[in-house]
This record gives C-alpha cells, sequence and structure tokens, in this order.
C-alpha cells in the first residue's frame, strides 16, 4: 500500500501532474484571475490620460468596454477548477476559454482605438488621433500575453492575432483617410514588419525557455525518482537481511552457510539440535564428514557435490546420522549465493528432520497395501457369492412361475405372487450386489436402451434440488440446443455418474452456485466423421460437466481423487443417493460407455468435472425434436441430377439431410464447416448448398459471403438454423443467401424448396 501510494505522489507523478494539460489550463486561469485588478488599474489610468484631452464620459466608455471583455474572461477562468472537478473535458474547456478570450481581446482592440472614433476638439479633419496610445496598450497586451503562450496556447494566440490585426486595421485606415502621407505609411509598415518579426523571436524565446524548464523539471524529477527507488532497496535490502537473520539464528530447522569449496563457516542454534555438533566442531568441515553414515546413498552425495559444482539448487532427502550414533533422515534444501558476476559466492543449506514423517508415510503405505488387498478380496468374494445366489435365484422364481400357471385356487396364487415379488426383490438385490463386485472387477456391464438424456439430467439435478436450497445454493442447467433428446444408452448409468458428482458438488460447496451443463463433444463428433461413411448408425460424442464455487482440490491431489482407496466413501452414497461408490465408480462408467471424467480445480475457488461419454443414435426410427413423417414424393423429374451441399457440423443432421432425400434422384455432397463448404463449392459448383448457420472454423454467415464474392456461377444458398427470428433471416438475406428454413425441418418442406430452387437459373460469377 505504501509503495502505491508512493508511485501516485513520487517525483514524476508530480512532473506530469504539473505539466498535464489540466494543470497548465488551471495555472493559466489562476494567473489571469490574479492579476485581474492589476490589469484594471493600468487600464483605468491609461484612459484617466485620454480623459484629460477627450470628453471624459467617451473616456469612461471605452474603460467600459475593455472592462466589460476581461470580466467575461475572468469569470470562465475563475470556474476552471469546479469545471474539472465535475469531470468536464479538457478540451472543452480551452476551447471555451479561447472564446472569452477572444471577445476580451476584441473588447480590448475597440477601447484601445478610443483616440480614432473620439473627436479631439482643435485638431483638423484625418489628423492621428494618438496612434502611439493604441499602439502602446496593444503591444503591452501583446507581451503580457505572451507571456503566458505555453500553458493555453490556443488561447494566446487567438488573443494575439486580434492584437496583430489593429496595427494593420491603424495603416489600412490612414491609407485611406489620408492619402497624401503615403510614403510615411509605408515607412510605418516597414517599422510593423520588424516589430511582428520581433514578437515572433519573443513568443520562440518564451517556448524554448519553458520546453527547456520542462526538459529540466523532468530530467531531475527522474533522478529523484531512481534516488528514491534506489534508497528504499537499499532500507528493504537491509531490513530483509535483518530478518534473514533473526529467522536463521531462530529457525526450528538447522541452517548452514558454507563457503564455494562447501566447508561450514556458519551454523544455528538448531543445528546442534538436529546433529548433537557444537558451532566449534562444525565451522571448517565439509557437512559429509559430520553427518554421513554408512547408510547414506552414494547417489544422493553425488547430487549434493554436484549441486556445488554447477552452482544450482538442490532439493534432496538423505539418510544422515548424528553424533551419537544414531540414524536419521533429512531434508536439506541447497541453495547457491551468486556474486554479481555469477559467480558461486557462498551455500545456504536448510535441514529439517524428517524421520517421524519417513515412519509414517511407511506405515501409510503399508496399510494401503493392506486395504487395497482386503478391497480386492471383499470383491472376489462379493463377485463369487452373488454368482452362487444367482443360480438357485433363477430357479427359485422359475418354479414359481410355472407353479402360479399351473391351476392354483386364489389363496395359493396369492402364496406364488408373494413368492414371485419376494424373489425379484431379492434378485435386484444381488444384482446390485454382482454390479458392485463387476466395477471393482472392471467388468461393468451395460443396460442401453433408447431413453430421453434431456428428462434424464433434468429429473436428477430436481432430484437433488431441495439439497442444494436447503445449503442456500444456486443449482442451474444447461442444455445445449445441439444436443439429440432421444439416444441409445444407459441413462441408469448416466444418472448415476450425475448423482455422485452433483452430490459432492453440493456437498462441498458452503456457498454460492453449482452448474451442470450438457452439450455435444465436438472433438468426439470430429472424430467420427472420418467414419461417417461406414455402414451402421455412428457414435455420437456427448459431454456434461459439474461445476462449483466450492472448496476446491490442491494441484498436486487432482490425480489422486479417482484412486479407489482414497476415494471411496459410503457416507456420500447414503446422503446424496446412488451406488456410494464414488469418483472411483464414476469413471469405470464413463470408461465403460467409451468416454472418462477429467477434473480441474483451484484450491479455495472451485472444482469442475467433465464426463465423456459415447452413445448411439436411438435403435427406433428417430425423431429428432419433432415428428417428421415420411411422405410419397414420387417421382420428381426437375430435381433429377440436381447437385447440393448439405454443410452442417453435426453428423445427426447430416445423416438426416440424407435420410430424407435418399428416394429423390439428387447428388449429395457434405462438409463439415464453413471453410470447407467454400472448398466443396469451388471443387463441385453444386446447384444449392444447405448452409447450416452455427459451424466452427467459419459460420454460416461468413462462408455465405466467401462465397458470393468468388467470381463463379453462383448457388442458390439457403439458411439451415435453429433460429427463427426476424433478425436471423434479415442477417441471412443481407449476407447473400436466397431463402431461410428454421430447424426442425420437415421432409416435404425440404423437398418443395428444392424443386422451387431447381427452377431457378443459376447468376454468373
Amino acid at each position: 500500500m505504501n509503495s502505491t501510494n508512493d508511485a501516485a505522489s513520487g517525483p514524476l507523478a508530480s512532473f506530469y501532474m504539473r505539466y498535464d494539460p489540466a494543470a497548465l489550463l488551471q495555472s493559466y486561469a489562476t494567473g489571469r484571475v490574479r492579476t485581474f485588478w492589476a490589469r484594471q488599474f493600468c487600464m483605468f489610468a491609461a484612459f484617466a490620460v485620454l480623459a484629460l484631452v477627450a470628453p471624459p464620459i467617451l473616456a469612461l466608455l471605452a474603460f467600459a468596454i475593455s472592462l466589460a471583455g476581461d470580466v467575461l474572461d475572468t469569470l470562465l477562468l475563475s470556474r476552471v477548477g469546479s469545471l474539472l472537478r465535475r469531470d468536464m473535458r479538457v478540451g472543452h474547456l480551452q476551447w471555451l476559454s479561447c472564446l472569452t478570450g477572444l471577445v476580451q481581446a476584441m473588447t480590448f482592440s475597440v477601447a484601445a482605438l478610443a483616440p480614432y472614433w473620439i473627436e479631439l476638439p482643435n485638431l483638423p479633419p484625418n489628423t492621428h488621433n494618438g496612434p502611439l496610445f493604441t499602439v502602446g496598450l496593444v503591444l503591452g497586451a501583446a507581451l503580457n500575453t505572451g507571456m503566458v503562450m505555453p500553458y493555453n496556447p490556443r488561447a494566446v494566440f487567438l488573443k494575439l492575432g486580434v492584437y496583430a490585426a489593429l496595427p494593420v486595421l491603424m495603416l489600412v485606415h490612414d491609407f485611406i483617410t489620408a492619402p497624401s502621407l503615403v510614403p510615411m505609411h509605408y515607412l510605418h509598415l516597414g517599422g510593423l514588419l520588424v516589430l511582428y518579426v520581433s514578437g515572433y523571436w519573443f513568443l520562440q524565446f518564451i517556448l524554448r525557455n519553458f520546453d527547456r524548464g520542462r526538459e529540466r523539471s523532468l530530467a531531475q524529477a527522474q533522478q529523484q525518482e531512481e534516488l528514491e527507488q534506489a534508497h528504499h532497496r537499499l532500507t528493504e535490502q537491509q531490513m530483509q537481511a535483518r530478518r534473514l537473520a533473526l529467522v536463521a539464528q531462530n529457525a526450528h530447522d538447522s541452517v548452514m552457510l558454507m563457503d564455494r569449496e562447501g566447508r561450514i563457516t556458519w551454523v544455528n542454534d538448531s543445528f546442534t539440535r538436529l546433529s548433537g555438533y557444537t558451532f566449534e566442531e562444525a565451522v571448517g568441515t565439509f557437512p559429509g564428514d559430520l553427518l554421513n553414515g554408512p547408510d547414506t546413498d552414494p547417489e544422493t552425495i553425488r547430487k549434493l557435490q554436484q549441486g556445488i559444482r554447477t552452482a544450482q539448487p538442490v532439493r534432496i532427502e538423505v539418510c544422515n546420522r548424528r553424533k551419537d550414533g544414531q540414524d536419521i533422515w533429512i531434508e536439506t534444501s541447497q541453495v547457491p549465493v551468486l556474486n554479481r558476476e555469477g559467480e558461486l559466492e557462498s551455500l545456504l543449506a536448510v535441514e529439517r528432520d524428517v524421520t517421524a514423517a519417513k515412519r509414517h508415510a511407511q506405515q501409510l503405505e503399508e496399510a494401503r497395501i493392506a486395504a487395497e488387498e482386503g478391497d480386492r478380496a471383499k470383491a472376489d468374494f462379493l463377485a463369487t457369492m452373488s454368482h452362487e445366489i444367482r443360480t438357485p435365484m433363477n430357479g427359485v422364481v422359475g418354479m414359481a412361475q410355472l407353479l402360479r400357471g399351473s391351476g392354483l385356487n386364489a389363496e395359493q396364487k396369492s402364496y406364488a405372487d408373494a413368492i414371485l415379488s419376494s424373489a425379484d426383490i431379492l434378485l435386484a438385490l444381488i444384482n446390485d450386489v454382482l454390479d458392485y463386485s463387476k466395477m471393482e472387477a472392471e467388468g461393468i456391464v451395460l443396460n442401453c436402451v433408447d431413453c430421453d438424456l434431456h428428462a434424464c439430467f433434468r429429473s436428477t439435478v430436481r432430484l437433488l434440488q431441495p439439497q442444494a436450497e436447503a445449503k442456500g445454493l444456486e443449482l442451474v442447467l444447461e442444455i445445449g440446443e445441439t444436443v439429440p433428446r432421444r439416444l441409445h444408452g444407459d441413462d441408469r448409468r448416466i444418472r448415476q455418474i450425475l448423482m455422485n458428482l452433483l452430490g459432492n458438488a453440493i456437498k462441498f460447496t458452503p456457498e454460492g452456485r453449482v452448474q451442470v451443463t450438457l452439450d455435444l463433444d465436438l472433438t468426439a463428433a470430429d472424430a467420427s466423421d472420418a467414419a461417417q461413411m461406414a455402414d451402421g448408425p455412428q457414435p455420437v460424442g456427448v459431454v456434461f460437466s459439474v461445476a462449483d464455487t466450492g472448496i476446491g482440490i490442491a494441484p498436486e491431489h487432482l490425480d489422486s481423487v479417482f484412486e479407489r482407496f482414497s476415494q471411496a466413501d459410503a457416507a456420500i452414497s447414503r446422503r446424496f443417493g446412488g451406488t456410494g461408490l464414488g469418483l472411483t465408480i464414476s469413471r469405470g462408467l464413463a470408461e465403460a460407455m467409451g468416454g472418462g471424467i477429467t477434473a480441474q480445480s483451484t484450491l479455495g475457488e472451485g472444482t469442475c468435472f467433465t464426463v465423456q461419454l459415447m452413445l448411439q443414435p436411438c435403435q427406433a426410427a428417430p425423431v429428432p425434436h419433432a415428428a417428421i413423417a415420411e411422405v410419397d414424393v414420387g417421382e420428381l423429374p426437375s430435381l433429377k441430377g440436381l447437385r447440393v451441399l448439405v454443410a452442417e457440423d453435426n453428423l445427426l443432421n447430416r445423416k438426416l439431410v440424407e435420410k430424407f432425400l435418399r428416394s429423390v434422384d439428387v447428388d449429395l455432397l457434405f462438409a463439415e464447416n464453413g471453410r470447407a463448404a467454400v472448398q466443396q463449392f469451388e471443387a463441385t459448383a453444386p446447384d444449392v448448398i444447405l448452409m447450416d448457420m452455427s459451424m466452427p472454423e467459419m459460420d454460416g454467415l461468413e462462408a455465405t459471403r466467401a462465397i458470393r464474392r468468388l467470381p463463379l456461377p453462383q448457388p442458390s444458398i439457403v439458411a439451415l438454423t435453429a433460429n427463427a427470428f426476424a433478425s436471423d433471416r434479415e442477417a441471412c438475406l443481407a449476407a447473400g443467401m436466397d431463402d431461410f428454413m428454421s430447424k426442425p425441418v420437415s421432409r416435404r418442406k425440404l423437398v418443395e424448396l428444392l424443386e422451387k430452387l431447381a427452377t431457378r437459373p443459376r447468376c454468373a460469377g
């Protein structure tokens, strides 16, 4: 905070504030306002002298005219500060000051011309009425104005222009009224030119002095800024050195300083407590001579020595031996200290006793191995028992079914129904146990059916909505408009993955929101495009993510969140439903469906789990978004040989158009994005292009414009889009499209549109 304030109020900041346009304008205004009464006193004295030879009332009128213009200019300049504080633009204020300055200069000039428009007594006509009076006043005003040229150049330039024009007007007047004195007038004109040149040099002198002063101020400010920064750095270094010395002296870790050869030059008290060697015993020796024992790894010693030779930091664990012969594990961090030339000057080593941590880690590893062995034994046992129980259960169920159909009376039939009902419940329980064992053995069996993917996600989110509301969380579901509603897959397993991820997200999010997003997996779609010409349905890649604003996961733990031993948590299962097997089972289910799970997290900010799945199109006749009737279009000679290019990035939509037109004699071409559509058009010259609006690399509008710019026979281009607003239609037509068709597209409408477009003549490029 202090450094920020210093930077905002340092010498350079003060310099830039002083020479800022607003500051210069403020200085100009302040000077003009401060000298207002001095100017009026001088003007009053001048016109008082004029009143001695002219009617006093006319001299007073001239003074009033001069005063009026100066008052107007001063009133504006007195409010410059308040207007700047109200965030009025500096440029606007400068132009306003130019306007009032121009008025002031003109009124002053009119007043200075008083000897010309006042008739003095006892003078013949066309006689000069004191030109020196006018020239003196104007010259004094010009000099005074030129002194402040750098502070408001526009206003000063305008005022000097008025003052410079006044003598010219006087000469013109003399030329007209006293033609007999023309030679004298030319002499006056020469003197006037000398005066203008001198004035120009004077202004240049003022500007150069101002620029030199500003450059000197800038150099001084920069030098002072550098000095202050150097002083600040030196102070910080001194404070840091004192802090480091205190830390090293009082640290619980052992601290050693060594020279460039590796001999100890200083140790703290913790070194004595750790190793048993005193300060006097340690100084002047090599650490290895004191601490290395029979169990010290030679490779570790070699790495430490190499770090000294190469002046590179080394962090490593090493087995050392205390003075009393006890072995200890040390975590040592050896850091080189370099001089200005980059050469090794000394070494700093910080050592910590990690013997207890080593033993604890070894115990944990042994416990983990034992637990995994027990877990595998449990899975094998459950799998065996489930299979063994399933065999007689099938017999029980089958016999009960035969018994129920053997002509029993009502009471006996009720007994058989009770047996079958209980058997079904028991069989479901056995299936769950077997399912668990198969997951442990990575042998998951999926039960794929035609399912409503949208309803699956909405119902699962709705199920956990009360849990989120109880914690005050916002639970949001977003489904991409390109995601097919119905697909072929195991919706129970998908629901299970979503339940696990969503339950964990709500559990570990104390406040904020949890968002579920479902969309098509474009990477999977691109991979499947290569096989789109193969027989049979092509898989559909979907991806969904669960993002929260919870406690997050540390980066070093992200790789372990899917481990079976560390992630299985029955409490989560009881709280949120599902199998309760956590992220390990969710990953197994996702991999069984041809996908996987990845995690991204920032500690303290939240976590996002992303699930990729490969599903199949519906086994029954697909009905995308709305019922699409198959109509008998019969023979359409007008479409025969029509070349149609379908630019669509969605594989299902391309397949849909292909099925719509399979009974029509048209030549179908496909492009998966706008750029490919332009290339296909150049290569094949299609008659009609069905152009999707939203595509990767190049969207439909951009592709249409690119095609229209090509010097080739132009096709009919029809927009295919899920948006049906008037603005979308206007945008398509403005881009050069011929027609607009909103999704979902029916077969009849598509064929009718192609038939209409087939009769249109193609335009030349």
